[in-house]
């Protein structure tokens, strides 16, 4: 699919992107550079609920939140 840039440097992601990949007005995208390539990338809203699909079948994901909140929890105790 094609867009078009405005002279404000601005384009439009198309409505069938849009809705495959769940983007909405305040959703985030990043942008990588790979040579000549530009590469799209959208940011979940929910990062934990995205990483949680990659993590089944590797390691016990609810083990995996706790000791992450445990962490935390001894972080804020030192600092």
């Amino acid at each position: 699919m094609r867009t078009t840039l405005t002279e404000r440097g601005q384009t439009v992601i198309p409505a069938k992107i849009r809705k495959k990949f769940h983007l909405s007005a305040d959703s985030k995208i990043e942008w990588v550079v790979e040579g000549n390539v530009i590469k799209v990338i959208p940011i979940p809203k929910d990062t934990v609920k995205a990483f949680e699909g990659a993590l089944k079948g590797s390691l016990d994901f609810k083990k995996f939140i706790e000791d992450r909140r445990q962490e935390r929890k001894e972080e804020s105790k030192k600092g």
